[in-house]
């Protein structure tokens, strides 16, 4: 869970670089990231992958990563690496929200106030108003579309295995995004077609290690370590970009990790009182 929270924010900074620094388009890294990751995919295909492609459902999961993908890169092309992944963090928050809506999952007092902890450390990050940064509203727009990414995947958690789950993703994100980025493939030398690769390889990597990781371990144990992003992404943004917060978005950053870390614990107590009790509430 540490490599994968670690190599996603990694894809980022490459995506970051080919865009800011090499002048690549948004959609280009998007479209590119997807195709790649789909080839690096193509072993994990099984018998009932293809099934899939005739859901709806997956279409409509797939639609909405394409949107969050896209947009988390235009957001890159101008804002700082740690400020994107802040702002981008709004997504949980959203997929609470939703999952409590339309899936029926139940929602907690001490939960919901941590969650509007976390959206306070957001909004202290984004600043909106007239003054607020374009790249981080793009943020905030990826940070909705993977809040929305997030509950699609509880709705189809039973839909097919997490191989094939993740190949069709990628696949379908590839084939939407390909009409509007094939005009904007640039000239490839030998450093653009590494980070174009890069980008591919460590977020492919990530989330597949991230498949793994919950393959082993419960959610609530696992849940504190996906804000590791937020530190990889200040991390990497100074040693890459030069790049550190400002004293706002460290007040942000520390009260969204932190709502995060405690929203989790109190998930992981609430589970283990529950297994250590029968099924009314007696000791089993």
């Amino acid at each position: 869970m540490f490599v994968a929270m670690s190599m996603i924010p990694a894809g980022d900074t490459a995506g970051k670089l080919l865009t800011q620094t090499h002048g690549a388009s948004p959609l280009f890294v998007a479209w590119s990231r997807f195709a790649l990751g789909g080839l690096l995919a193509l072993p994990l295909m099984r018998a009932d992958t293809l099934r899939l492609l005739t859901n709806w459902r997956i279409w409509l999961r797939a639609l909405i990563l394409t949107g969050g993908i896209s947009s988390i890169q235009t957001a890159l092309q101008t804002a700082p690496l740690a400020d994107v992944f802040a702002a981008f963090f709004v997504g949980p928050i959203v997929s609470y929200v939703l999952s409590a809506l339309l899936l029926g999952e139940r929602v907690t007092l001490l939960r919901s106030l941590l969650m509007g902890v976390g959206f306070i450390g957001v909004l202290l990050v984004v600043r909106p108003g007239v003054d607020m940064s374009p790249g981080l509203l793009w943020a905030a727009l990826a940070g909705l579309f993977y809040g929305c990414f997030l509950t699609a995947s509880r709705w189809l958690a039973d839909a097919g295995r997490p191989g094939s789950m993740i190949f069709t993703q990628l696949l379908i994100s590839a084939l939407l995004l390909t009409p509007f980025s094939l005009s904007h493939i640039p000239p490839m030398t030998l450093e653009m077609a590494g980070l174009t690769f890069a980008s591919a390889a460590f977020s492919m990597g990530g989330n597949l290690l991230l498949l793994f990781a919950y393959a082993r371990a419960e959610a609530a144990v696992l849940a504190p370590f996906v804000y590791l992003q937020l530190v990889s992404a200040v991390a990497l943004g100074w040693l890459v970009f030069a790049q550190l917060p400002d004293n706002l978005t460290w007040l942000g950053l520390l009260l969204i990790i932190g709502a995060g870390i405690a929203s989790a614990i109190a998930a992981r107590l609430k589970t283990a009182a529950q297994s250590r009790s029968g099924p009314n509430g007696s000791r089993s």
